[in-house]
């Protein structure tokens, strides 16, 4: 098929502030639309290319126009850049001028993976005229919770990266308009690498040139450390707040190893309850394939899930193209056939069809912590049991903010060396004494575990605030102990994000992590395993055990907790187990 394109139509915002859009029309107009909005520059290759979205070619031939757009103060659009606050009102005020153009006919979808679903979801709750379907890929509609756990610890790394990355881009943007400082870009990648590879560096004292050179060049950089709760400051930019005013359907697609992987699932099972109107309730789609942040491919050093799990493979255009088909172009049989949620479980390696998220038939299984009290390492005795131990021990260790657990794979945004993202082996980590241990005798029979895992503890600690660690491991017959999920509790946040309350030292409370979302299938020969901890660098930041704000203390003003791990019939800790028999 034929088309045209318009390119750098700056589209006026409400407030005079004009944005550069591209525009591919095809023939046949007027036709549907499909918007793509992102801070990260609309001619990039890199971010489109992304397997996980759409080949732009089709949508052209399918008889779809499609607007790229550069953000709000990114690249060659107008204004000031500070992340989602103005992209509500952009998004809204985009899709009007759209309506306006004789070659529209008047629907729009939009679809984009990371950022560029949070520009979606910043659009939909305004419920504009128009807008007809969402598709947002590896993203995150509460923007908290997008650069926080889900137990109140900074994501770090990913924090880091993406800031650093924002700063590089600014300040290429502030010398192309004769501003900026060619040395700042040098500075920042000196500063990104010592942020995230020393272990002392997320604290003030150790990178303070590093610290104040994203604040120049970043001044939303301080607000976002200064507001470590879920306070009116996040939930005023987090589409979450409002499911209720959303009205279209959207086609959640996500990975086990992204790092919004448990938010890209809940916002499925949400979305369905909550959502304001009936179509978009019950047209809710979810996809969520082995994969990370960046890549789709499904192969890894230390674990590859066979040809089937490269997304090139799913056809995933033809995905979004029936989506699209069915709520733009309203063609009531675009989705038969095709059921509402498509997992890929691993351990079989094999994609499945389902008809709703959590599986229906989902049985939670409690695994109890039990042993004798010396559960460091791999080696010593701690054991998952799905009876009730019979007697009480405590595990305890000792968290050292200058000694923090080393992260080794798992839900990051980029790599920092090779084989860093994703399910890579832990041994390395399991190899310290202050990783707590709790495995599974070898099973006989396969296990399938697929959905929300969550881990109950009953804790003491010598500090004011600490943290908690909780991952999910597949032990391979040949020793490989390959990650599959995990999460993190800041003790100060064990009954609210936005309400910190501090530990009394020694008392013992009961609190439960969130270890996000998986499907995997333990085969016989395998065995399950917990680890426990206090720190995860530099996926998470280091809480200093002061219960002051970590990001003003320093590595001299941190402390060093005694925490204690209590198991038994008195103080049940256990891992709940979404477990699937069929």
């Amino acid at each position: 098929m034929s088309f045209r394109v318009e390119r750098n139509v700056m589209v006026p915002m409400r407030d005079g502030v004009t944005l550069a859009t591209d525009v591919w029309i095809p023939e046949g107009e007027p036709v549907p639309t499909l918007l793509v909005r992102l801070p990260y520059g609309k001619d990039t290759t890199t971010v489109m290319a992304l397997a996980v979205n759409p080949n732009t070619m089709a949508l052209l031939d399918a008889g779809y126009a499609v607007v790229r757009q550069d953000c709000r103060g990114s690249f060659a659009s107008s204004g000031e850049f500070t992340p989602l606050t103005a992209e509500f009102e952009d998004g809204v005020d985009t899709l009007a001028w759209i309506r306006e153009q004789p070659w529209s006919d008047g629907t729009v979808g939009t679809y984009g993976a990371s950022y560029l679903g949070f520009t979606q979801w910043a659009s939909a709750v305004q419920n504009p005229e128009g807008l007809k379907a969402i598709a947002p890929s590896v993203s995150n509609p509460d923007f908290y919770n997008a650069w926080h756990s889900e137990g109140g610890a900074l994501t770090w790394h990913n924090v880091v990266f993406w800031a650093t990355f924002m700063a590089l881009t600014a300040n290429q943007r502030a010398l192309a308009a004769g501003g900026g400082d060619p040395q700042a870009s040098m500075n920042l990648s000196d500063a990104v690498t010592e942020l995230l590879n020393t272990p002392n560096a997320a604290l003030a004292d150790s990178m303070p040139s590093g610290q104040t050179l994203l604040a120049e060049l970043l001044p939303w950089w301080p607000e976002w450390l200064n507001h470590p709760d879920r306070d009116d400051y996040w939930r005023r930019l987090s589409s979450s707040e409002r499911f209720g005013e959303i009205t279209v359907p959207a086609l959640h697609i996500g990975g086990w190893f992204d790092l919004f992987a448990e938010t890209t699932a809940r916002t499925y099972t949400r979305m369905k309850a909550e959502a304001g109107s009936p179509e978009a309730r019950e047209g809710q789609r979810l996809i969520m394939g082995p994969w990370n942040h960046q890549d789709y491919s499904g192969i890894n050093h230390d674990r590859q899930f066979g040809g089937a799990a490269d997304i090139v493979g799913t056809d995933v255009t033809d995905t979004y193209l029936r989506f699209f088909d069915r709520w733009l172009r309203e063609r009531a049989d675009a989705l038969d056939g095709h059921a509402p949620v498509r997992i890929f479980v691993m351990g079989i390696d094999q994609w499945r069809d389902e008809q709703d998220w959590p599986l229906p038939d989902t049985t939670y299984v409690d695994y109890y912590l039990d042993g004798a009290g010396r559960a460091a390492t791999a080696e010593g005795d701690g054991i998952l049991r799905t009876d009730l131990p019979s007697a009480e021990a405590t595990d305890t260790y000792t968290y050292d903010p200058a000694r923090p657990v080393p992260t080794l794979g798992g839900r990051l945004w980029l790599p920092s060396a090779l084989n860093a993202v994703g399910p890579v082996d832990q041994r390395e980590v399991e190899s310290r004494d202050d990783v707590l241990c709790y495995s599974t005798p070898v099973l006989d029979e396969p296990l399938e575990v697929t959905g929300h895992i969550s881990l109950v503890l009953h804790i003491a600690s010598s500090a004011r605030d600490t943290d908690f660690t909780g991952k999910l491991v597949d032990v391979f017959p040949d020793g490989r102990a390959i990650y599959l999920t995990d999460g993190i509790l800041r003790a100060r946040y064990r009954n609210s994000l936005a309400a910190p309350e501090l530990l009394e030292p020694e008392q013992v409370y009961e609190v439960t992590l969130d270890l996000s979302v998986t499907s995997n299938v333990f085969l016989p020969g395998h065995r399950l395993r917990l680890e426990v901890s206090s720190s995860n660098f530099p996926r998470f930041d280091r809480n200093t055990n002061t219960g002051g704000q970590i990001n003003t203390e320093t590595l001299d003003q941190a402390v060093v907790a005694v925490n204690r791990v209590l198991h038994g019939p008195d103080h049940p800790s256990r891992l709940i187990l979404p477990v699937i028999r069929r």
